[in-house]
């Protein structure tokens, strides 16, 4: 990791000059110029005071967050195929349960449902890609087609079912599959 380049643009990011950097750290031009040339290498307790001067932590600057994955394709899919509900669950962004939604791919065969899901925390959201869908939630149904989407609060009994296929994209908040 090159930490003097790392330093470097953070302080740009945070629109700081060298020298104003310096002075909210308490150290000289100097010193900061010659870290983010590499030429010294900072304390622990001097990094520190740089990195809050800069609006961040030692975890967070050594945390390797360039090497998340952004763009998954059909390979990182995970799939779950469930016959006795006739539908296949994609989860379209793998170990999604860690963030704050969960995406899926939700393909349901003609008379497919999913499980009817206890009320919950949280959100959920679907858009229907293709076919047309039942959205049963509580004691009422609501009918989606191709091009529409649904939205509720999770705190009802509620499940999908559909009588001819469909697939959609379903967003769940926090995860709950």
């Amino acid at each position: 990791m090159n930490i003097g380049s790392k330093i470097k643009a953070l302080r740009i990011a945070n629109g700081l000059t060298q020298e104003e950097l310096a002075d909210r750290s308490e150290l000289s031009k100097g010193f900061i110029s010659q870290v983010e040339n590499n030429l010294t290498s900072p304390s622990i307790a001097t990094l520190i005071d740089v990195l809050q001067c800069l609006g961040t932590d030692l975890k967070n600057f050594f945390g390797d967050d360039e090497d998340n994955q952004i763009v998954f394709s059909k390979e990182d899919y995970f799939e779950k195929e469930d016959n006795q509900l006739e539908n296949v669950v994609e989860w379209i962004i793998p170990n999604a349960q860690k963030n704050l939604m969960e995406p899926i791919l939700l393909t349901l065969r003609p008379g497919g449902s999913t499980y009817p899901d206890n009320p919950h925390e949280g959100e959920e959201f679907g858009y229907v890609l293709s076919g047309a869908v039942d959205v049963i939630v509580g004691n009422r149904s609501f009918h989606a087609e191709k091009g529409e989407s649904f939205y509720y609060e999770a705190k009802y009994k509620h499940y999908l079912e559909s009588k001819k296929g469909a697939q959609i994209i379903w967003v769940s908040c926090p995860p709950s599959f």
